[in-house]
């Protein structure tokens, strides 16, 4: 199966960071999100990453506007009809994935697959809210995207060869390397990221060391890019607590439980680089 146009649900930032590589790769892409303010927002994150490829010499003006002009967006389901595969990448919450896929899947001809760019939730389960859970499959993308290798590729219980090998030749053309796991809260990397993360802010509510420190510890010791609090902040707090309460739940392990000071800094609105304070002040 090949496929030349994607579908996407969701403008924010997995969202148009999908759309920017696979209209970068010469795909057609069709962009939705539920207003166009946020439609518009993508776009324009779009153009901005184009931009500063240009000025690294990474991208001619030329290739900019082509690969803009792949992209169509708007606010209509309607127009994902013709796409062979759609990828939803809304908000981290059960519920409202699964109420965007039974959408989807209501809209959507039989023969289109359906994937999702969960980080942590069931791909059975979501598959279920949809009448072909053969043809769905879990595609998680890494932030940000456009310069994140990986893609993680997840099967549910009923998803079929030809749907994997579909999906895993597309994450290829894109320039990505998949990786295929078995469906599993968390599924591999962020399995082992997220609570690695959680113990941070444990570490910094125990006043053990400053949030500077304990990046640089992180950084210079384990060599890692960025230090487990900085990237909580570019994943934003509020998707690092979902994902653990997803654990803490299917687990049942308390092992797993969310750092009151996590937990705290959600309740504040203090969710990262999006809202301008997390750990750190942007």
């Amino acid at each position: 199966m090949s496929i030349r146009t994607v579908g996407i649900i969701g403008a924010g930032t997995m969202g148009n960071g999908i759309a920017q590589v696979c209209a970068q790769s010469g795909l057609n892409v069709v962009m939705v999100d539920v207003a166009q303010a946020a439609v518009d927002k993508g776009l324009a994150t779009i153009a901005g990453s184009f931009d500063r490829l240009i000025k690294k010499d990474k991208l001619s003006v030329a290739e900019k506007d082509a690969a803009l002009a792949r992209i169509q967006a708007g606010t209509d389901y309607a127009a994902l009809t013709a796409c062979p595969l759609v990828i939803e990448a809304a908000t981290e919450n059960e519920a409202l994935k699964r109420k965007i896929l039974a959408q989807l899947d209501a809209q959507l001809p039989a023969e289109a697959i359906i994937a999702t760019n969960t980080s942590s939730i069931s791909i059975t389960k979501l598959a279920a809210a949809t009448s072909r859970p053969d043809r769905f499959i879990g595609m998680h993308f890494f932030n940000p995207v456009p310069m994140m290798a990986l893609v993680e590729l997840i099967r549910g219980l009923a998803t079929s060869d030809a749907t994997h090998d579909a999906v895993k030749a597309l994450a290829v053309a894109l320039g990505k390397t998949p990786i295929s796991v078995k469906n599993a809260p968390g599924f591999v990397v962020n399995r082992i990221l997220i609570p690695m993360i959680n113990e941070a802010f444990f570490v910094l509510a125990e006043g053990a060391a400053t949030a500077e420190d304990i990046d640089a510890g992180m950084k210079l010791g384990c060599n890692q890019p960025i230090g487990p609090l900085a990237l909580a902040d570019m994943i934003g707090l509020d998707v690092c607590l979902a994902v653990m309460e997803v654990y803490v739940a299917e687990f049942a392990d308390s092992k797993y439980r969310p750092a009151p000071l996590l937990k705290e800094m959600v309740a504040a609105g203090w969710l990262g680089r999006k809202s301008g304070r997390g750990v750190y002040r942007y």
